[in-house]
């Protein structure tokens, strides 16, 4: 499996929120720098993220677009995020079932067809306006 099918099921195993097939994918010692807050090393660290975010959040992505380098160990990957805010989440605003669509991206390294990082990025102050109900 080259690094854009490993990637691509990666992606395809979270739109159905098939937790196990996107762990059975990610490196035993898999760093997830995640947008906001320290990195977090390992897989069972990255399940309690990935609870937590399903506790807090039902997302969906679109429009994904999975580009690798030549080498195919770097990947990138653009995509918008179809949300539902179910539960508030810290001192983030007060979660009532707001719906937003945001656009986000993610740089991962693959290593023998394992997942060894995983790096996010999106707009925190526009995702906050979005379920404030403040476009910007």
């Amino acid at each position: 499996m080259t690094a854009h099918d490993t990637v691509a099921s990666y992606y395809d195993a979270f739109n159905r929120k098939d937790w196990a097939a996107m762990l059975n994918l990610l490196h035993p010692d898999v760093r997830h720098d995640s947008n906001q807050g320290a990195s977090r090393v390992g897989k069972d660290l990255f399940r309690q993220f990935l609870q937590h975010m399903d506790d807090c959040y039902d997302e969906t992505l679109t429009d994904m677009v999975i580009m690798t380098e030549p080498t195919g160990r770097r990947v990138a990957c653009e995509f918008v995020v179809n949300g539902v805010y179910k539960q508030t989440d810290g001192d983030l605003p007060p979660a009532t079932g707001q719906t937003y669509v945001l656009p986000a991206g993610s740089f991962l390294d693959v290593a023998d067809g394992q997942i060894t990082r995983v790096t996010t990025y999106y707009n925190l102050p526009l995702w906050e306006s979005l379920v404030l109900g403040k476009q910007q």
